[in-house]
């Protein structure tokens, strides 16, 4: 898993780019039926994605810095995340900040797209913990105690949500069972079909039925069948910015937050789109404007645990 999967590359793209559109609030807002369709799948998507892609052949001091360097940005974003919640005038509003609140935040429900973050720990370390020991148990066992293991987190502790560490430990079971993912979610424009069929319903808009499940396989059969097609220019766009997700997830909160003072500029298209494009571009060069900033500065080293994190674009 040390060489990139360029397809892989371009969902996590396609999902992150989502993701930061449907947190603009202004855009989100005027087409409900399509938000709650793309929340069908674009994080379970993410997670299937993290289960499938996570090294667990690391050594455990190895293992264990990896999710240090997770833990740090998520830690000073989240809590930012908060406070600016606290002062400003946005939807997800907290009222009365504290430091029990902040510590509920930061350790048991945390707020905005951090979550995937929290959720992404929490079901990694067991993941390791279960699957990294040598022994006899065969993968159908260890994924029968994983799963045991979500659902007491989930259950018991009230930390990740069941549904989506399932979409976690599918991504794992995929990896386990020794299939690439181009084969197990196989690349087919037919899934169409079938997509509008299910999408039709509005019983199936939700990650956590049977229904959202089959529309998260069918649009990620869907959009491997399109990436052939596309130009080598778009290829290399979209696996450059799917290699960065995590900064994206990172700091995109912060252009969000700022893109509410487009509205009253482009509330001239009542569509919506032109303020989409805008604050989409914002967000993105903005991101990456912050990670190239925290390299300049030599300051990645301390919130990323890496002397670089934005790679040189190579066409």
């Amino acid at each position: 898993m040390n060489k990139r999967v360029a397809e892989i590359d371009y969902l996590k793209c396609v999902f992150i780019l989502l993701m930061i559109a449907f947190h603009l609030v202004f855009f989100s807002d005027k087409y409900p039926w399509v938000k709650q369709w793309v929340y069908t799948f674009h994080m379970p998507a993410f997670l299937i994605l993290s289960g499938y892609l996570m090294r667990i052949e690391k050594r455990p001091g190895e293992f264990g810095r990896m999710m240090v360097w997770i833990l740090i940005p998520y830690l000073i974003m989240e809590a930012g995340y908060v406070v600016l919640s606290a002062v400003l005038p946005v939807r997800e509003k907290v009222d009365g900040l504290s430091v029990g609140l902040l510590l509920d935040k930061l350790c048991l429900h945390p707020m905005g797209p951090y979550w995937y973050l929290h959720t992404f720990m929490l079901c990694g370390v067991a993941y390791y913990g279960v699957f990294h020991p040598q022994g006899k148990p065969g993968v159908v066992s260890r994924l029968i105690v994983l799963g045991v293991c979500y659902a007491i987190l989930a259950e018991c502790f009230r930390v990740v949500s069941l549904p989506n560490a399932l979409y976690f430990l599918a991504g794992v079971a995929v990896r386990r069972g020794g299939v690439e993912f181009t084969s197990f979610f196989r690349p087919s424009f037919w899934a169409v079909v079938p997509l509008v069929w299910l999408s039709a319903d509005a019983a199936n808009l939700d990650r956590f039925t049977l229904g959202g499940a089959a529309i998260v396989y069918l649009i990620i059969s869907l959009l491997l069948s399109v990436y052939p097609a596309l130009p080598q220019k778009v290829k290399g766009g979209a696996s450059y910015v799917g290699s960065h997700t995590l900064i994206l997830l990172v700091f995109s909160p912060v252009f969000t937050m700022l893109s509410k003072a487009l509205v009253p500029l482009l509330a001239f298209d009542p569509s919506g789109l032109v303020f989409l494009m805008v604050a989409l571009g914002i967000t993105v060069c903005g991101s990456f404007g912050l990670a190239w900033c925290l390299d300049r500065l030599r300051l990645s080293p301390y919130f990323w645990g890496k002397e670089r994190m934005l790679q040189p674009f190579r066409t």
